[in-house]
């Protein structure tokens, strides 16, 4: 069973108030101050600290936080696991970025989901890469594909494919007609890029500061988090791009778009699968990475 005093330092850390926290788990206040006054007795610091009409969790709470929820993680995996066992079914977790969301990679796990042998259930989570790599460290998701490398122990990685990135623009733009874009021409571009927060962005914005160039000396009229609305935008002229070229397979083998290298931006990274060091299914590594070549050898 989980430890009632760990989820109840879960909801207090969640509510940040002891008693919407105890309305929440069905307990009396005392009994919410029992629990956590027991765990910091037990670990020998303090968890939260009372302000003003307000409740602050410490630096040694988010310790035992990060901790806490990877238990909590950890116990609803097993319980998942017992059950899908008894019914002869593999059920798993996958997070992919948004850019690994419009590449072949969900196209590799439709194909692994409906192979034949034993039931499979995979259930993919769309999030920024920080994100993913939050929820893999906690046992939220079992495997992560990202454009980059585990940050830390723990965490192994398979080396799936590199790419880069590449300027995005309608067929009928002037600068189509080009074999390749410069920073000035950019700079004279209306911009439309993803968020502040995606690998593409900060990929995008790592290789202008090695030109002495800052975000900022670009006019970028949008900023979108969803790919296909900025392809969609792209095609519509409304503005050009930076994005994966990856990302845009699909439209340039159908000739809806033009994509150029920038002068100067050598923007590559890799690809990773990225799973637990005791990750048990490797059968399902080997067959991930078997489908992921031969679907990207018919994409070509």
């Amino acid at each position: 069973m989980f430890s009632p005093r760990l989820e109840t330092l879960l909801t207090v850390a969640e509510k940040l108030n002891f008693t919407q926290a105890a309305q929440s788990l069905s307990l009396t206040q005392p009994a919410v101050s029992h629990h956590i006054a027991s765990l910091e007795d037990e670990f020998g610091v303090k968890l939260f600290v009372r302000g003003k009409n307000s409740l602050k969790i410490t630096p040694e709470g988010e310790i035992v936080l990060k901790y806490a929820r990877r238990i909590a993680a950890l116990y609803d995996k097993m319980q998942s696991e017992l059950k899908d066992e008894a019914r002869e079914m593999a059920r798993v977790r996958i997070g992919v970025t948004h850019t690994a969301e419009s590449n072949i990679i969900t196209e590799v796990l439709a194909k692994y989901a409906s192979a034949g042998g034993r039931r499979r259930s995979i259930t993919i989570l769309s999030d920024t890469m920080n994100n993913l790599y939050d929820m893999l460290s906690d046992y939220r998701i079992d495997l992560a594909f990202v454009e980059g490398r585990p940050r830390e122990e723990g965490i192994s990685a398979l080396l799936l494919d590199t790419d880069y990135l590449v300027c995005v623009m309608s067929n009928n733009h002037p600068l189509a007609k080009k074999s390749m874009v410069t920073l000035n021409d950019l700079r004279r571009e209306n911009m439309i890029l993803r968020l502040p927060d995606s690998g593409t962005r900060n990929l995008f914005v790592s290789g202008l500061e090695k030109n002495n160039l800052s975000i900022d000396d670009f006019q970028v009229i949008l900023e979108v988090d969803n790919i296909a609305t900025i392809k969609d935008l792209v095609r519509k002229d409304m503005g050009i791009s930076i994005l994966a070229k990856s990302a845009c397979q699909d439209e340039i083998k159908k000739g809806k778009i033009t994509t150029l290298p920038i002068e100067n931006l050598s923007m590559i990274r890799e690809i990773n699968l990225l799973y637990h060091t005791d990750f048990a299914h490797r059968d399902m590594l080997d067959d991930l990475m078997r489908l992921y070549r031969e679907t990207a050898r018919l994409s070509v």
